[in-house]
């Protein structure tokens, strides 16, 4: 059964480009990765090697300190690459399709076990790890609504799939109580940490499981059919992008043939060609509040859904805060850009009472604000001031700022005492967008709940 909540507390950005209602199939993509690092927690033990032939399903890498959690190979092929960072930490592993031998396995068993493909799909808060089949979750919850800017419509995603998202909450609900909810509300409404804090906000010593949607329906096929195929529908867009509208794509796909699709300059990314205008487009593989860039040729991350094209903020504007700036957004009313688009929506309000006496009815009911979006944050770190902004778009029931110097400074009691398992990164990206500050928020988030983390398993 579907359960709704309301938060009122949030801000949606907008930013043009959202995908057109028009699936284009590229399932066809020959290259996949899987990567590690996307994977809180995760501990890599490489189990194949460049040259060996793999299919749909076998693992790739396991977990080092529990062998039953492992990442699969999307498809049928061969090892192309296993590419290693600093240190050599295992950053992808690449497998080039069979295209003699596309078929993906098919598997007997059709429960929902840590010994199944799709288990990493299933992630445990607090820490945000693969869930840990020891431990008992107090609840399953699944967000049916992506708020996020440029985000998918999941009903539209999903379309088709019903009868596979029914029995991926069936295999879900031998765990524990299943939470299918969709929130009304501004982002971060559809975030599942909002979800879960509205609902049944956890405490120390206790654990939710959280499930996306898309993913919901590829464990229902698993267990309808034991075939793996971790399919889904992202949305492509941004200000950025010539032709925005959704994929169907299998999970780790290569962008390369989205991105020269969508990329407006086609120069783009030789940067450096000389008397040729280019311009610099950054490609974000996630929301592009809490997203990873990634190159042209790179892979889609494992638990993302949305591809986000936006340009690149390598330049500075002429008298930069001391300018008008009817085409900058702001929430803090420093550009005159705030002020003109709480006169539209106070305008279009007005429209729908039925009020045709203020003088802002006919002169901006017709007016809509339109932004240019980069990536330039407009300004460099500064101290950590308090402004009473963050309470403004945080919908959590705990201090969001008191949380961040708490976790700054290293002091877990208080972090405890915060709510500090109540949240994951991703929760803060709002804040750490409206930060005069430009403090990296989500990074700071992140090493806090690591810390914890390593403490919980030592």
């Amino acid at each position: 059964m579907t359960e709704t909540i309301k938060i009122k507390k949030g801000l949606d950005i907008p930013l043009d480009g959202a995908a057109e209602r028009h699936i284009v199939d590229a399932r066809s993509i020959e290259r996949y990765a899987v990567k590690p690092p996307d994977v809180v927690g995760f501990t890599p033990r490489l189990l194949v090697a460049e040259g060996d032939s793999v299919v749909a399903g076998q693992p790739l890498v396991a977990d080092k300190h529990d062998p039953r959690l492992f990442l699969p190979s999307p498809v049928s092929g061969t090892v192309e690459a296993i590419v290693r960072g600093e240190k050599r930490k295992l950053l992808e592993v690449v497998v080039c399709r069979n295209t003699q031998n596309i078929q993906n396995t098919q598997s007997n068993q059709n429960t929902l076990t840590p010994e199944a493909p799709i288990w990493w799909m299933i992630k445990e808060r607090p820490f945000g790890t693969i869930a840990n089949p020891d431990h008992q979750p107090k609840g399953i919850f699944i967000s049916l609504r992506d708020t996020n800017p440029l985000a998918p419509d999941l009903d539209y995603a999903l379309k088709g799939r019903e009868q596979e998202f029914e029995a991926g909450i069936k295999a879900l609900e031998a765990f524990a109580t299943v939470h299918c909810v969709k929130a009304d509300g501004p982002h971060p409404a559809g975030n599942v940490g909002t979800i879960v804090a509205a609902l049944d906000p956890i405490n120390k010593g206790e654990c939710v499981w959280t499930v996306n949607a898309q993913d919901v329906a590829n464990i229902g096929r698993w267990c309808l059919t034991g075939e793996y195929r971790p399919e889904r529908v992202i949305a492509v867009g941004g200000p950025s992008a010539k032709a925005p509208h959704y994929y169907r794509v299998l999970c780790g796909a290569c962008l390369k043939r989205i991105s020269e699709a969508q990329l407006i300059d086609a120069v783009y990314p030789n940067l450096n060609t000389q008397n040729t205008p280019s311009i610099q487009t950054r490609i974000i593989s996630g929301s592009p509040l809490s997203g990873t860039t990634v190159a042209p040729d790179g892979f889609l991350g494992m638990y993302d859904q949305q591809v986000c094209f936006i340009e690149e903020g390598d330049h500075y504007d002429f008298m930069g805060w001391l300018m008008p700036g009817l085409k900058k957004f702001s929430f803090s009313k420093t550009f005159l850009s705030g002020f003109l688009g709480q006169i539209v929506k106070m305008s279009k309000c007005q429209k729908a009472d039925g009020n045709k006496d203020s003088l802002t009815f006919g002169l901006f009911d017709s007016l809509t604000p339109h932004y240019d979006f980069n990536t330039n944050v407009h300004g460099s770190v500064r101290p950590f001031l308090f402004t009473g902004s963050f309470e403004r778009v945080f919908p959590f029931d705990i201090y969001p700022l008191q949380l961040i110097k708490a976790c700054i400074v290293g002091d877990v009691e208080l972090q405890e005492k915060l709510g500090i398992y109540e949240v994951e990164p991703e929760d803060f990206a709002l804040c750490e967008f409206i930060d005069p500050s430009k403090t990296e928020i989500q990074t700071i988030i992140r090493e806090a709940l690591e810390v914890l983390r390593k403490e919980a398993i030592a």
